[in-house]
């Protein structure tokens, strides 16, 4: 049975039916667990403004040793927002654009 909800401008119940969204929702979490930092967001807006891969760039543009900015980069290749391209002795990263289109869709779907 559908949950019933009193909406507080209205002072009447309302009946919300919620589509079965298990796998948009874990998925949601996974992302935003990434994303549960600061600089991982800096990340990500560093690399979306970006069109190729940026090696080490990164660290110039961040407050934190390179070892940090490596283990914040891990999370977020991890959670398959962006990508390591290996170039010679340094790892290039850039963002993976599909799986932010993924991520602002789950975000819109709230």
């Amino acid at each position: 049975m559908p949950k019933q909800r009193r909406c507080a401008s209205k002072g009447r119940a309302v009946r919300v039916e919620l589509p079965d969204t298990r796998r948009d929702d874990e998925q949601l979490a996974a992302l935003a667990k990434a994303l549960g930092h600061p600089l991982r967001v800096r990340i990500l807006r560093i690399l979306a403004s970006h069109e190729g891969c940026i090696c080490g760039e990164l660290v110039d543009r961040l407050p934190i040793a390179q070892s940090t900015v490596s283990q914040h980069l891990k999370i977020l290749k991890d959670a398959g927002l962006v990508q390591g391209e290996i170039d010679g002795p340094r790892v290039c990263y850039c963002i993976r654009r599909p799986a932010l289109r993924k991520l602002k869709k789950l975000v819109a779907g709230l």
